[in-house]
């Protein structure tokens, strides 16, 4: 396998996290689980994703989370540097699950569940 590593980050009992773990053992892939409940949200690895993926597809705007936050809060969200704190602060504002593929040539991530785009690895 290419990758040295490979962390999927995410909260345990989210439904599409459970879905990517078993993915990715059912096809054969050894990974590390990140829980962001017990171990928080690295803010180095935030800052990386944010720069590699874009606050849009970083920021869960379909889950509850988000809509607990006040409208005012949400609109206040527009920027990577405007969602950063927010995500922060609250990390199951976080799409899930990400995950860092570790290679020799650099980290990549994918956010969500596309195993179609997992199988190309």
């Amino acid at each position: 396998m290419k990758y040295s590593t490979i962390t999927v980050y995410g909260i345990p009992n989210c439904d599409t996290v459970k879905k990517a773990r078993t993915w990715l053992t059912d096809h054969g892939f050894d990974y590390v689980f990140h829980d962001f409940k017990k171990q928080g949200l690295p803010e180095k690895a935030l800052n990386h994703w944010l720069k590699a993926s874009g606050w849009e597809t970083l920021v869960n705007r379909k889950g509850t989370s988000w809509r607990k936050l006040s409208a005012e809060d949400q609109a206040q969200v527009s920027s990577a540097a405007s969602a950063r704190p927010y995500l922060l602060a609250n990390p199951s504002l976080v799409k899930r699950p990400v995950i860092e593929w570790q290679s020799s040539s650099g980290t990549e991530i994918t956010v969500g569940f596309q195993p179609e785009q997992w199988l190309a690895r």
